[in-house]
């Protein structure tokens, strides 16, 4: 999730770049396609926003067109019912087997709320979305969506997953997507061998990981002498773990591929969508938080009677780490992102750096927002419904009823 309030309250214009593609190396020595499909882990903070949630359907539409495999999906906000709530997405696309880690000891729930961001936080009545949707019940407390009744201490933390699922993997086969703050990739770097690994954190990541996606920072503003660029603004997912952040971007040992807050703000998940295309069931989670969530995003708007159309910040890195060859962005030249004091963020350009920014031409806007929009709005290829909660009304959906 990125540019909580900023893209609430407004989109963020964005000074176009004309940079070449990626091209630190050449074609041969660095392609970012990878085999299909691409083994993908998902870290994500599932609290502070609803776009992490409409990320997350994206990659299922991912995986059942052969796409991706999700391997794990690990939560940097420490709270029970993120970990619930990734749980019932899963299950509702038949995939209750994908593991789950727990940050320990991270960014929790309460902090949050205590923040300068907690009067953002998409919680109507005082209950975030993942708190509402997770325990929505039917009569005789039959929840709506199935899921595990999950405590932090019920999952496996975050770190040992990663390695541990890292571990299992080809070399070089997997992309991280990153759209919460960088608390479990800080703690995966500076993690040591043990019985899952021999290989010590960074050994590890280098061993296996392709390139990180990752959602964060903004990059806006105006372009600085020697091509640096810096919005000036803190970012959420950097300033809610400020260390952290600065310790992937300075010792991450693959590249980075970097979408900003900028990047996400200008293309809109329109809730027409929503109300257009969920309907092949009666009650769909992820329409559900999006119409739960936009009655409070709404108070916000200069029309507070009309649609909320929702920013795509961590969308657009899910979409490039699917498709990194798909033409939806540009890429700027190789560089280096420093995390500044408050969450701001710089970008350096430097023919020797790791790091790439996302840049949405203005050619690709529309093409761009589709892809997005049809791929969180695909109906599932194996939904789950338990069986006393009665087989939803489907059109054209393998819906299957378990005991």
């Amino acid at each position: 999730m990125g540019g909580l309030k900023f893209g609430v309250i407004a989109g963020i214009a964005v000074v176009a770049m004309n940079a070449p593609a990626i091209c630190r190396a050449a074609p041969s020595d660095l392609s970012w396609s990878t085999s299909r499909p691409v083994k993908v882990i998902f870290d994500t903070d599932m609290y502070g926003d609803i776009d992490d949630a409409l990320a997350l359907a994206m990659l299922h539409a991912l995986e059942s067109r052969g796409e991706i495999e999700l391997l794990a999906v690990t939560i940097s906000t420490e709270t029970k019912w993120a970990a619930r709530y990734v749980d019932l997405i899963n299950t509702f696309y038949g995939r209750e087997e994908i593991p789950i880690g727990m940050v320990s000891g991270g960014v929790s729930a309460q902090a949050l709320k205590k923040s300068k961001y907690g009067d953002y936080l998409p919680s109507p009545n005082g209950i975030n979305y993942t708190q509402y949707l997770s325990s929505l019940t039917r009569e005789g407390g039959v929840p709506v969506y199935p899921h595990d009744s999950l405590d932090i201490t019920d999952c496996e933390d975050s770190v040992a997953l990663l390695r541990r699922v890292l571990d299992d993997q080809p070399d070089r086969s997997v992309v991280i997507i990153g759209v919460g703050y960088l608390t479990n990739l800080a703690r995966l770097l500076d993690s040591k061998s043990d019985r899952a690994s021999s290989f010590d954190g960074r050994a590890l990541i280098e061993q296996k990981v392709r390139f990180l996606s990752i959602m964060a920072g903004n990059f806006a503003g105006t372009e600085l002498d020697g091509g640096k660029r810096s919005s000036g603004l803190p970012e959420f997912n950097l300033e809610m773990d400020v260390p952290a952040a600065q310790k992937v971007f300075q010792q991450w040992p693959t590249p980075i591929v970097v979408s900003g807050s900028e990047v996400g703000s200008r293309m809109l998940f329109p809730q027409s969508a929503i109300d257009r295309y969920f309907s092949y069931v009666d009650r769909h989670p992820v329409a559900e938080t999006y119409k739960y969530a936009a009655s409070f995003y709404r108070k916000f708007s200069k029309k507070p009677g009309s649609p909320h159309d929702h920013a795509t910040f961590d969308l657009t890195s899910v979409l490039y780490a699917a498709r990194p060859e798909g033409a939806y962005f540009t890429q700027s030249g190789a560089g280096t992102v420093a995390v500044l004091a408050g969450g701001r963020s710089e970008f350096v350009p430097d023919n020797e750096g790791n790091h790439w920014l996302l840049v949405l031409p203005d050619a690709q806007k529309a093409r761009t927002l589709e892809a997005m929009t049809m791929l969180v709005s695909q109906p599932p290829a194996h939904c789950v419904f338990r069986k006393e909660q009665g087989a939803p009304t489907a059109v054209g959906t393998p819906c299957r009823v378990v005991e």
